[in-house]
């Protein structure tokens, strides 16, 4: 990692914003920011945000999520975990707590206006980001991005055609809640998936 990302990247890992300067509610616990930057990597995984699991373990997806993730795109532990390999960028750096149902709440606000632009800008190798979710796909994506997650995600084909740099590829969130939506929506392991997969392995060299 760069000297300047590295730099960076700690001052992020020190974010105080949702508990000192929060929009709404403040973050409910201590905060803890996961992120995992890289100035070599070719690949990001631009996901959602921390769950409870992440939250202990300071390092993401190490969960069931994770599990799953890595699976679609055909990767070891070993290669998901090395930084030369992947960058993991959340569109909220810390767990944000849950709502009334269990479900985890959505990525905090404060984070990508603080902290996301200049930190893809000092990963200058990306050229494949992954989006997982839709608020990683606004982000990413912007006016390229359909009005839902389904209709985003069917139209990938259209999206990755489309000139832009880096390319970009919509996932749903691997969460295991998503098994429904995976089993009605079969042409994402049929179609989508081997294309990733071949994508990923052809930037892994």
């Amino acid at each position: 990692m760069s000297e300047e990302l590295e730099n960076f990247a700690a001052r992020v890992r020190g974010c105080r914003i949702c508990v000192e300067n929060p929009v709404g509610q403040p973050l409910p616990h201590e905060p803890r920011p996961v992120l995992r930057p890289s100035s070599s990597a070719r690949i990001l995984i631009a996901s959602q945000a921390p769950g409870t699991k992440v939250h202990m373990s300071g390092m993401p997806f190490t969960d069931a999520s994770g599990d799953r993730l890595r699976s679609w795109l055909g990767v070891s532990s070993e290669e998901f975990y090395d930084t030369t390999k992947f960058a993991i960028v959340p569109m909220g750096f810390c767990f944000p707590g849950q709502d009334a149902k269990g479900g985890d709440l959505p990525p905090r606000r404060e984070c990508a206006p603080a902290w996301r632009a200049p930190l893809i800008a000092l990963m200058p190798r990306i050229d494949l980001v992954l989006t997982i979710g839709s608020y990683a796909q606004s982000w990413h994506m912007g006016a390229a991005r359909r009005p839902s997650l389904t209709e985003t995600v069917m139209d990938w084909r259209a999206i990755w055609d489309a000139p832009s740099s880096p390319k970009v590829l919509p996932l749903p969130h691997p969460s295991w809640r998503n098994t429904g939506w995976l089993k009605r929506n079969p042409w994402f392991e049929m179609d989508l998936l081997p294309f990733l997969r071949a994508e990923i392995r052809y930037r892994l060299g």
